[in-house]
């Protein structure tokens, strides 16, 4: 079975790169920046020229691109090419509706489609042990699990299309919450005189610890913020979570406090700093 990967990102780069290390058959690439798709290749994938070359070489297709009207341009594009023998998966974060209309393209031209957006960041990535949530039909999932089992570790069918995304969005709704507490309050402790070593320390003996804390303390402590995950694709999350909130007539006003927060980053230009940054909004607020 013929793999074909679009979006060679600081994410996809590391997926695509997962794949053609354990599939056994061709694996087709293609990035719109030519250098991403060269360094795939001379990791034994085959350069195509575009998406639609991807799509017509491969048995599934899959996509990891930045945004919603990124994902959605690829598919009216190679949309020709589809048939019932294809099945394609998008990783990408993207608005669930979007991903929804998408699937309803893919299916009238016989296709089948999921959504399948990752959780956790580049060293899980390289790892081959992201989160992977999925929404589709469960005969769709099923004959995805092996090669998504080259990209991560736990992976769950959340339901039908769009329903892997409503779940990603939550998911980083929520770490979006949790880091704006951890924000507050390592700075509140620090005008004290504790640091944030010390302080992810003495969370760590109660009922506050956090993945977050203890994942991003050290970069925190050394002031490094090389990007694993950026503050402008954190931003655009957490925007996606209150328009679904929206939708639904649903306040969450936690939710909208950390959308001011990443607001404020990317008006101070950190947007491609790693989203741990915004805790310099946090900390220099007055």
């Amino acid at each position: 079975m013929k793999i074909g990967f679009v979006g060679l990102g600081i994410m996809g780069e590391s997926m695509c790169e997962n794949i053609i290390k354990k599939h056994n058959e061709k694996v087709f690439v293609y990035d719109v920046v030519k250098e991403k798709t060269d360094k795939l290749t001379a990791l034994g994938g085959i350069p195509c020229k575009d998406a639609s070359e991807v799509m017509r070489n491969a048995d599934i297709f899959i996509t990891m691109v930045p945004k919603s009207e990124h994902s959605m341009s690829v598919y009216k594009e190679v949309l020709g090419e589809v048939d019932g023998s294809k099945l394609c998966i998008d990783m990408s974060t993207i608005d669930p509706s979007v991903s929804v209309e998408i699937a309803d393209m893919v299916k009238t031209k016989g296709g089948h489609f999921i959504d399948a957006p990752v959780v956790k960041s580049k060293p899980a990535a390289i790892a081959g042990e992201l989160g992977i949530y999925v929404g589709g039909s469960e005969e769709d999932f099923e004959k995805a699990c092996p090669v998504l089992s080259y990209m991560g570790k736990n992976i769950i069918r959340m339901g039908d299309n769009g329903k892997g995304l409503v779940m990603k969005i939550c998911h980083n709704a929520l770490v979006s919450q949790i880091q704006n507490g951890v924000n507050e309050t390592s700075s509140l402790a620090s005008k004290y005189g504790i640091d944030i070593l010390t302080f992810a320390k003495a969370i760590s003996y109660g009922g506050a610890g956090n993945w977050y804390l203890d994942s991003k303390k050290e970069t925190i402590a050394k002031e490094d913020f090389t990007t694993a995950f950026s503050i402008e694709n954190e931003h655009k999350d957490v925007h996606i979570c209150l328009d679904m909130a929206k939708k639904m007539n649903f306040p969450m006003p936690g939710e909208e406090n950390a959308a001011r927060v990443y607001d404020k980053a990317m008006e101070m230009g950190l947007g491609k700093e790693d989203f741990s940054a915004s805790i310099k909004v946090v900390r220099d607020a007055k």
